[in-house]
């Protein structure tokens, strides 16, 4: 993990120039977590080739070691960390342990329901931040599965979770509208039930869901079986979790800053690497900046996206109307984008967005105006009004995503100061870095 020391409060780099820059990334973090959840509950030792190294994939790391996985650094070929070799959780394991889930969804989903696969008392905690995000759902399940809960009827962190060795049950029903994050943590652990699981949403809404089409994949090419075929439930059959050597591709979603620059400055960024399959809803992103005017290619594992001449040379970033339920973790990229615009902007779909580290719509919200911009919430999400951008605070609330969509605006916007770069280091600690060599790579 990347340790570069930088102020909190972060000056956001000007470019004049247009671009002509290719990087790569590291992992993605839902992949990395996903399976390393999979590989703790595995029939053996697994391996994670090119693994994320973060702030939420250490706190996963050190979750899954309180409940008794055993989890080393090994070498690999990857220039942002080591290889991860996982032994499983001993079966039958007891366990007492206090579990720090930081700001991650990931962790606060996704351990909990493993407390059904061990005896004893599990404590969870975290962020000032995180006991704001819900999790009713996630703690209603495990109630449903015969599992003690104790959250003093807050419905949020911190919360204890207790397995005497009661048989668990065999279904539950929830409304996962708020994250798909309490479907997927459930069906990672579901086959190692005694009876399998079948999740029921009984919500109207269910958002991101190429996220739960993430987690299906890393199952199946675990020898999971799941029925998946009606809409809203999932039936997970009993069974073992194959160990499995996964490669962990790069984060996608996390190229969305970096792909969307050219926008703002003109000419062109790659990334290597970019897989020619994923189930990672960052796939999206060169299809999403296109409807501000952008071109991309890909050629081999190489993708390109040209911005054209750019905004700050006199290019027209246009204005959408846009539907954003299946890719919220991109919204704070393209509404600070539409900033920009020479027209007004709607986006859609993302209400589920106040539940996550921040509440990403009033904080873009915040954040915009205080640039001098024009937004407003909607009832499901955001409108832009455009208006000329000057310099000023842009505030991070704790949350990586809005700190790198301060530095995007950054490049165009003359003062911008990001009050908390160190944020990034949730998903990307080497965002100062990769950001700078950006900013400081030769014009064409």
């Amino acid at each position: 993990m990347s340790t570069a020391e930088n102020s909190p409060h972060w000056s956001a780099p000007e470019r004049a120039q247009p671009l002509r820059h290719s990087l790569s990334l590291p992992g993605s973090k839902s992949l990395t977590n996903r399976e390393l959840v999979l590989a703790a509950l595995a029939e053996g030792p697994s391996t994670l080739r090119r693994p994320l190294h973060s702030r939420d994939t250490a706190l996963m790391v050190e979750a899954l070691g309180s409940l008794g996985a055993t989890i080393t650094e090994i070498p690999g070929e990857s220039a942002f960390g080591p290889d991860l070799a996982i032994t499983p959780i001993p079966a039958g394991h007891d366990v007492s342990a206090s579990i720090d889930c930081g700001l991650a969804g990931t962790v606060m989903r996704f351990v909990p329901p493993l407390a059904a696969l061990v005896t004893g008392t599990l404590r969870f905690d975290g962020d000032i931040g995180a006991r704001r995000r819900p999790m009713a759902t996630t703690l209603h399940a495990l109630t449903q599965l015969g599992l003690q809960v104790d959250d003093e009827g807050r419905d949020t962190l911190p919360f204890t979770i207790t397995n005497t060795g009661t048989p668990a049950g065999t279904s539950v029903s929830i409304d996962a509208s708020a994250s798909s994050q309490f479907v997927s943590g459930l069906l990672l652990m579901a086959a190692r039930l005694p009876g399998g699981l079948t999740v029921t949403h009984t919500g109207s809404h269910l958002p991101s869901l190429p996220h739960i089409e993430m987690t299906l994949s890393c199952l199946r090419a675990r020898g999971v079986e799941v029925d998946s075929s009606t809409l809203g439930v999932w039936r997970v059959l009993p069974g073992p979790i194959s160990a499995l050597d996964a490669e962990i591709e790069p984060d996608l979603s996390n190229a969305a800053p970096f792909l969307a620059a050219p926008l703002i400055t003109g000419g062109q960024v790659s990334i290597e690497g970019w897989p020619s399959e994923t189930t990672q809803v960052g796939v999206d992103v060169p299809r999403i900046l296109e409807h501000f005017g952008a071109t991309f290619i890909v050629s081999g594992s190489t993708l390109t996206v040209d911005g054209g001449i750019g905004w700050r040379h006199g290019g027209d970033i246009p204005g959408v109307d846009m539907d954003l339920s299946h890719a919220g973790e991109l919204a704070p990229t393209v509404i600070a984008l539409a900033a920009l615009a020479s027209s007004p902007s709607v986006f859609r779909g993302i209400g589920h967005l106040r539940g996550h580290e921040t509440d990403r719509l009033a904080a873009l919200v915040e954040n915009i105006r205080a640039l001098g911009g024009g937004a407003d919430e909607t009832p499901d999400g955001i409108a832009v009004t455009p208006a000329p951008p000057d310099g000023g605070v842009w505030k991070a609330f704790a949350d990586h995503r809005m700190a790198t969509s301060g530095a995007l605006l950054g490049l165009g916007v003359r003062g911008v100061v990001v009050d908390d770069i160190s944020s990034t280091g949730k998903t990307l600690p080497e965002f100062p870095e990769l950001w700078a060599g950006l900013v400081e790579s030769s014009a064409p």
